[in-house]
């Protein structure tokens, strides 16, 4: 239950992040990486979205319980002997 409601979280941080990504730009500043490499005219914009993406997909896979199957799928081959 515990894992449902810390994915749900997540989730809805990614959310808070893609709708108002103007007001952690406004809030926060600019990052310097993202305006250098993903373009002058948004690049934080689409980084702080970005970001909520990332947020989602994994509160996804923490609500469902598929996280471990996923991180032992892609990052976890790089671990075992």
């Amino acid at each position: 239950m515990l894992r449902i409601i810390i994915g749900l979280l997540m989730v809805g941080a990614g959310v808070i992040l893609i709708v108002k990504s103007e007001w952690f730009l406004q809030n926060f500043g600019s990052i310097a990486w993202a305006e250098e490499n993903l373009g002058t005219s948004g690049g934080s914009r689409l980084m702080y979205k970005l970001v909520g993406l990332v947020f989602i997909f994994f509160g996804m896979l923490v609500a469902t319980n598929m996280i471990t199957g996923f991180l032992m799928g892609t990052i976890g081959r790089l671990f075992v002997r």
